[in-house]
């Protein structure tokens, strides 16, 4: 019999609504799940705008000097100056601007013109900070005038200031403007290969459970849905007409999920967007969802729910008889055991490589095959559950004499899938758990401050006499030192050179990891580090120059100061990084002439590494020589914000990964709850007892989660260690994260026991026993 597509439609409406209470309440958690699961999709698509919105601001501000025909600096130039320093682990940008009073310089986004000489335009949050940190005024000369509007800054959190100075007051190295604008952002938020890395890391952590979780929300209620098929179907109903009716069912829930998902997230969006996460907040319409998020929200949800509801309704339509009898299901099919071992294999020679000691991070095979073997796991591990769990149950049930572990194992081998739509979720989440930790470890190994003390770098010609007195007695500062190289000619390429520090002993220890031996102050010293190859222009015996001004700040040249390299020698263990790692000779600063300074070099302050004594050092420093170049020796600041937005993406990936794995397991427990309770009718009517009925129900749920858990962190295990081999870090293998996911994955045995147990009442329904 053929039936219109409207009568079909209708029909499935009517079998959605008039299913009673038990069907609506399946409908409604079907669309919740849906809803969730489309919210947490939301947010993972959404993250490359939130990144491109924050370069494509810091691009369309980024000054552009005057490129092309070498350009003398005139009195009508509008010069600038970029300055950025660390403020925690947070950049603070200054950019210093000085242009002629009347004239008309272009002005980047977010603000309407450059601020004048001792004006100073700032972010709404460094406008906070100064507010809380009066000190920190020191590094804005003038007064501030304005705050920069939104299209001038990447984030709400940004510390970010124009410093309007007269072309006079800034040093030689500003550069003429020539325009705001480029084409790409100097320091991106992500860089592209950290961002290939965090987008595969992101898709196992959300995408792979996420998947699993909406086939899940369809399949909700599947036993039920295909017995009413078959009944229809045995009425006349058509074999195109019953798949109909079964997709308005499946995707008028994950339709109404969707919708309400999309809803979540852009409310979520917009409360997040106002606390944001550690490193990078952004503004709310940089995280609405585009037409291709909604595109791909609103059809791939109801799209997967018809793929996934087709298999069992296209069985009912075909089978009826089968389905209304309640034949004993086919075995579980075995071709999950295809992808579980190429990928076992190819993570696996990745841990035996490193287990060899041989380094196989070179080359791009390891970037394309590591990702490919971790996913084949992954998908295969939900794969071969069944089956496996079908073989283990047989070999139980034929062998125990328990009747509680008799009874489910002989449930979990005629149909597996009910208990696995429990754990698949639990099970992804364990494995891209420990895949993320691996992330997670190597991250920190790079950000971790390997050095007790800090040391910082400025220009020795940008400071006068009066600032080098004002910098030694910084709130911190427990040294100092001068590191100077000598001259050569410019027309000369082959000329000798070498780097020379100038301190005293004691100097000289604090800045060195142990005190060297047998320093003497007052004479120059050849230095050697065992850690450093010797430099090859470093001769004993040879006589090398050093240009020196008058005092005063910027003098005259003079006669240069010569030094000799003596033939004996120090040995010293720099620190690494440390701008003493490669120094050729100390030279006691009472050997220099008097009345005359080094020409050139790197004036050298040493702190202590903790993060509030070199904030204090940095915010002194910039007070002081507020224009100056202030590097802190080994520590990158785009680097450290780079690792910080890394670190909160995957701290957030890893809390929808556990917020889907839960409510997969919730959700399937609900429905299993729901479809297992004819069973449980006819134990208790055939006298079982309570304790029985309830073993058995735990141990039916506990076998495939036992089984897939040990899985999960077997192959976890694995997958991050050829991930940490081949990312070409120093740390191979992550002990200390073993216990905290073995301790996880325990709980996660006894939660869901517990939780299987209110599943089991005394309690029968009629309708249970007409049923069967």
């Amino acid at each position: 019999m053929t039936t219109r597509p409207a009568i079909t439609l209708l029909i499935g409406l009517r079998l959605l609504l008039g299913t009673g209470r038990t069907g609506r309440a399946r409908f409604l958690l079907m669309s919740l799940g849906c809803a969730m699961g489309v919210a947490c999709l939301a947010a993972v698509l959404t993250i490359p705008a939130i990144l491109a919105a924050h370069d494509s601001r810091a691009a369309a501000r980024a000054p552009r000097p005057v490129t092309g025909v070498p350009h003398a600096r005139s009195a009508a130039d509008t010069v600038f100056l970029t300055r950025q320093d660390p403020y925690g682990s947070q950049p603070f940008t200054r950019v210093f601007v000085g242009h002629p009073a009347d004239g008309r310089p272009p002005h980047p986004p977010g603000i309407d013109r450059l601020p004048k000489s001792g004006e100073v335009l700032v972010s709404p949050r460094l406008r906070e900070i100064l507010a809380e940190q009066p000190g920190l005024a020191g590094l804005l000369p003038g007064r501030i005038t304005g705050t920069i509007g939104p299209e001038g800054l990447t984030g709400p959190d940004e510390l970010y200031a124009y410093v309007g100075r007269s072309p006079g007051q800034l040093p030689s190295s500003a550069r003429p403007l020539a325009g705001f604008g480029a084409e790409w952002a100097p320091t991106p938020a992500v860089d592209s290969s950290t961002l290939s890395i965090l987008r595969f890391a992101l898709g196992c952590l959300v995408l792979l459970p996420l998947a699993v979780f909406l086939s899940v929300c369809a399949r909700l209620s599947a036993e039920a849905r295909a017995r009413r098929l078959a009944a229809l179907r045995l009425l006349g109903l058509s074999v195109k007409g019953t798949l109909r009716v079964n997709a308005v069912e499946t995707v008028a829930a994950a339709l109404l999920g969707a919708v309400l998902g999309v809803g979540v997230y852009a409310l979520a969006n917009e409360a997040f967007a106002r606390v944001g996460l550690p490193g990078l907040q952004w503004y709310p319409p940089d995280g609405r969802p585009s037409g291709t998020v909604l595109a791909v929200c609103l059809l791939a949800c109801p799209g997967l729910a018809w793929f996934v509801g087709r298999h069992r309704a296209r069985e009912a339509a075909l089978r009826p008889l089968r389905v209304r009898r309640s034949v004993r299901p086919r075995p579980p099919k075995r071709y999950g055991m295809l992808l579980l071992l190429p990928g076992l294999g190819v993570i696996c020679g990745y841990c035996a490589l490193g287990a060899l000691g041989r380094d196989p991070s070179d080359g791009p095979v390891g970037a394309v095959l590591v990702p490919v073997g971790v996913l084949l796991t992954g998908a295969g591990l939900v794969l071969a559950l069944a089956p496996a769990t079908a073989w283990l149950a047989r070999r139980l049930a034929g062998t125990t004499q328990s009747l509680p572990l008799a009874l489910a194992m002989r449930r979990n081998e005629v149909e597996p899938g009910s208990s696995l739509r429990v754990v698949t979720g639990l099970v992804l989440l364990v494995y891209a758990a420990s895949l993320a930790q691996g992330v997670l470890v190597e991250l920190a190994h790079i950000s971790r401050p390997t050095s007790p003390t800090q040391e910082y770098a400025l220009p020795f010609n940008e400071l006068n006499d009066g600032q080098l007195t004002r910098t030694r007695r910084v709130e911190g500062v427990r040294s100092q030192a001068l590191a100077m190289d000598s001259w050569i000619p410019r027309a000369s390429s082959t000329t000798p050179r070498i780097t020379a520090v100038v301190a005293d002993c004691e100097q000289l220890a604090a800045f060195t990891a142990v005190p060297p031996r047998g320093c003497v102050d007052g004479r120059i010293q050849r230095l050697t580090d065992s850690d450093m190859a010797e430099a090859p222009d470093a001769r004993p015996g040879r006589s090398y120059p050093f240009l020196m001004r008058t005092e005063g700040g910027l003098g005259a040249l003079t006669e240069k100061f010569r030094v000799t390299l003596p033939r004996g020698s120090l040995a010293i263990t720099a620190r690494q990084p440390s701008a003493f790692a490669g120094a050729d000779v100390l030279v006691p600063p009472s050997l220099l002439p008097a009345g005359q300074r080094p020409a050139a070099g790197q004036f050298l302050l040493m702190s202590r590494s903790t993060p509030d004594t070199v904030r204090t050092v940095l915010d002194g420093l910039g007070t002081i020589a507020p224009t100056a170049e202030i590097e802190a020796v080994g520590v990158n600041i785009d680097s450290l914000q780079q690792i910080t937005v890394v670190k909160s993406l995957l701290a957030a990936g890893m809390v929808l990964g556990l917020a889907i794995g839960v409510a997969a397991f919730a959700v399937s427990a609900a429905d299993r709850a729901m479809e297992s309770r004819g069973r449980l009718a006819t134990l208790n009517l055939l006298g079982a007892r309570p304790l029985t009925v309830r073993t058995a129900q735990c141990v039916q749920l506990l076998l495939p989660l036992t089984v897939g858990l040990a899985g999960a962190l077997v192959a976890g295990r694995l997958a991050e260690s050829s991930y940490l081999i081949t990312g070409g870090g120093t740390v191979h293998w992550d002990g200390d994260g073993l216990p905290v996911l073995a301790v996880c994955t325990a709980g996660i045995l006894l939660t869901a026991a517990l939780a299987s147990l209110p599943l089991t009442h005394r309690h029968v329904e009629l309708e249970h026993i007409g049923r069967d």
